[in-house]
């Protein structure tokens, strides 16, 4: 059984899939407030055990999202996956947060063309990818303003909504989804990752540095 969770997005998305290619998806949970990923997360994966009748100890994998998305929502995913994986000993697979939406859409049957994918990168900016008509990556991840990256393609995720300016073409889905990130991982339709986060920019917390000399 694969327990996967997305939390690249303002909202925790939680999966359980099994089946004989282990494609099917058991139970999916999305969290109901927004911005409280620590909080969230953990209640989401008991519950959704819960909601199966398993354990942890019936989880084969892990799956998670490495983002580009806010520093503190992949922090909390990264280290879950991880401390999961190491303490049931059981392997931890990435997949980057935009290759689970691109593989969802074309999937789903939203898009028989190239496409690009774009979410909310606060700041007045995107993080943004390109793909074929197959959802393989061609371009990105990066992050840059909406007006520097418009395209007439069809857009996927967020920031069509929030750019319509610039993106003139929205097409769905909005966000991450967990179960379709794991069947990503269980058809190895995206590039696996090591669950390191990816971040493409600076948090905005960091460490002072030394105090200047009073002169």
């Amino acid at each position: 059984m694969l327990l996967a969770f997305d939390t690249s997005s303002p909202s925790v998305s939680v999966a359980l899939l099994g089946g004989e290619v282990g494609d099917e998806v058991l139970v999916e949970l999305t969290s109901e407030q927004e911005m409280r990923h620590g909080e969230q997360l953990a209640p989401l994966i008991e519950q959704a055990l819960e909601q199966a009748g398993a354990s942890r100890l019936d989880l084969t994998a892990i799956g998670v999202g490495v983002g580009p998305g806010p520093f503190t929502g992949l922090r909390v995913g990264l280290v879950t996956a991880r401390t999961l994986g190491a303490v049931l000993d059981i392997p931890v697979y990435g997949v980057c947060s935009l290759d689970a939406l691109a593989v969802q859409a074309v999937a789903g049957g939203h898009l028989q063309e190239p496409f690009v994918v774009a979410t909310d990168a606060r700041r007045k900016e995107v993080y943004l990818a390109s793909y074929d008509a197959t959802a393989t990556r061609l371009s990105g991840p990066a992050v840059d303003k909406p007006e520097t990256v418009a395209t007439d393609l069809p857009v996927v995720g967020e920031g069509a909504l929030l750019y319509p300016d610039h993106f003139s073409r929205p097409v769905g889905p909005l966000r991450a989804s967990a179960g379709w990130l794991g069947r990503a991982i269980a058809h190895e339709a995206a590039e696996l990752l090591d669950p390191e986060p990816l971040y493409l920019r600076r948090p905005d917390a960091e460490i002072p540095g030394a105090p200047k000399k009073v002169s």
